[in-house]
């Protein structure tokens, strides 16, 4: 035990950690990474980083949020002008899932925008000409088509859920997932601010969903964005939001800690980059706060390949999804290491 572990630390101490510098810093990474060693050992993987091969399927990239710092989403007209589909097509789906099988893909990430019916007739009209009551409803469908003709396993990935939602479509995936983001009310409510306009991304909201997840006894990945304009304080408080629901339900598999990477043609692209620091220090406290046996997955195509190692010695101990096919459709500048 360090004297950063010793105990359960409180959100003030995580606080003051998250701005540790220098020698302080590297000792906060020291005890991280000893946690996460520990861990590991009693998993009987000591000294294993993991990663998923996968393929991502964007089955639609449609959504009814804004999000001032997203690159993922599309207008229909901006669709129709690239001549693209408004979803992907059941064969296009398995052409890819099926391709990534061939070269030795575990995972399918069904990523999508939030509920984009709710927004764009166009949506609504493709799903009531293919016979699907919702967007979820095709989410559903095309998870059973992936696992009963692939083999590949899929990880849903479809912004908000409810309750019933999310015990739905248990049957059709052994996980799912949903970045908390930031618990932030000043992003979500202030004009001009990263979550301003997008209703999914309700703080409020998105911790139900934490729950809800649990209490469907769904295995979730969730995390959070470090660097989109939320205080120390508000990054702490997101971690322990997630602590706290896995604490009640024991269903959090890993937690991600993604950096910020500002993006031409948003209207974030002025915002600084999450700093080195700033980053590997979040890294180190989600660490902290989250125990020796919680998945730290830190995104391997979002820092530069020289930084690598030092998000490890944060006690990072997962890469998350990487992909020998199909590009990171949500950060399509950051092309994926070679594997």
């Amino acid at each position: 035990m360090t004297a950063f572990t010793a105990k359960r630390m409180d959100a003030a101490r995580a606080e003051s950690l998250l701005a540790a510098e220098g020698e302080e810093l590297s000792a906060v990474l020291a005890a991280a990474s000893d946690l996460r060693d520990e861990g590991l050992r009693r998993a009987g993987r000591p000294g294993v980083m993991t990663y998923s091969r996968k393929v991502f399927l964007p089955l639609t990239t449609l959504c009814r949020d804004r999000c001032h710092y997203c690159v993922f989403v599309d207008t229909p007209n901006q669709l129709a002008r690239t001549h693209k589909p408004l979803y992907m097509a059941p064969e296009q789906v398995l052409a890819i899932a099926r391709r990534g099988a061939e070269l030795g893909c575990k995972e399918a990430l069904l990523t999508l925008g939030d509920r984009p019916e709710d927004r764009w007739p166009a949506a609504r009209a493709w799903l009531d000409e293919h016979g699907y009551t919702s967007t979820l409803d095709y989410v559903g469908a095309m998870a059973r088509l992936v696992r009963e003709e692939t083999g590949l396993l899929p990880h849903l990935n479809p912004g908000v859920m409810t309750l019933t939602e999310l015990k739905t479509l248990r049957s059709t995936a052994p996980s799912m997932g949903m970045m908390l983001e930031t618990t932030s009310r000043r992003l979500f409510e202030e004009p001009g601010q990263a979550h301003y306009g997008s209703p999914d991304k309700d703080p409020a909201l998105r911790r139900r969903v934490l729950d809800d997840a649990g209490i469907a006894q769904v295995p979730f990945t969730t995390g959070i964005l470090v660097g989109i304009g939320e205080t120390l304080s508000d990054r702490v408080e997101s971690l322990l939001a997630i602590r706290d629901a896995h604490e009640r339900h024991g269903h959090i598999q890993e937690v991600i800690v993604q950096n910020f990477r500002a993006k031409p043609r948003t209207a974030m692209r002025a915002a600084p980059d999450a700093g080195l620091r700033e980053y590997v220090a979040a890294i180190a406290v989600a660490r902290l706060l989250l125990g020796p046996d919680m998945r730290i997955q830190v995104p391997p195509n979002l820092s530069d390949p020289d930084e690598l190692a030092l998000l490890v010695a944060a006690g990072a101990d997962d890469w998350g999804g990487v992909s020998p096919l199909t590009a990171d459709h949500v950060n399509p500048e950051r092309p994926w290491p070679q594997i």
